[in-house]
C-alpha cells in the first residue's frame, strides 16, 4: 500500500542526479549534515573509551532501525521543516542521507576496535614472548651456577 504523502521514485535516472536534485541550503539538511559531522568527530575523538563508543555505536544502530518511522513521520509532516517533499515510499532519500552516513560512521567504530584488537593481542603476545625469554634467561644462570 502506497501513501498519498509519498514520492514515488520511478523518475530518478542515476544517483548523481538523484544528489543533485537535493536542495542542500534547506537549514534542516545543513543541520543534519552538521549531525553527521558532529557524529564523525565524537568517533574519532572517543576512540580510547571504550564504554561511551559501545553507547555512541547503540544509540546509531537504534536510529538506523528507526529510520523507516522517521520517514514515515517525516513524509507526513514535511511541510513544517522543510521546502520539499523528499521522503519517498521506498525510503530512499533517508538511506542515503541519513542511514548510510551513520552505518559509514559505526563502520568506523568497528574498524577501529579492531586495530585496537589487533595492537592489544601483538602487545600481550610480546609480554609474553619477553616473559618466557626472560625466565629462560633465569634458568641458565641459575643452571650455569649449579654446575
Amino acid at each position: 500500500m502506497i501513501d498519498r504523502d509519498f514520492v514515488e521514485i520511478n523518475q530518478i535516472n542515476g544517483f548523481l542526479t538523484f544528489l543533485w536534485s537535493i536542495e542542500w541550503r534547506d537549514p534542516w539538511l545543513i543541520g543534519l549534515c552538521i549531525f553527521h559531522v558532529s557524529i564523525f568527530t565524537m568517533a574519532i575523538f572517543t576512540r580510547n573509551y571504550g564504554n561511551f563508543q559501545a553507547l555512541l555505536f547503540f544509540f546509531l544502530l537504534l536510529l538506523v532501525y528507526f529510520s523507516e518511522g522517521i520517514n514515515q513521520l517525516a513524509s507526513t509532516n514535511w511541510k513544517i521543516f522543510s521546502r520539499q517533499q523528499y521522503f519517498d515510499s521506498n525510503g530512499l532519500f533517508i538511506s542515503v542521507v541519513f542511514s548510510m552516513p551513520i552505518l559509514l560512521n559505526c563502520i568506523l567504530m568497528v574498524g577501529s576496535w579492531l586495530y585496537q584488537s589487533t595492537q592489544l593481542m601483538t602487545n600481550l603476545k610480546i609480554a609474553q614472548l619477553q616473559e618466557k625469554l626472560k625466565k629462560e634467561q633465569q634458568e641458565k644462570i641459575i643452571k650455569s651456577k649449579s654446575e
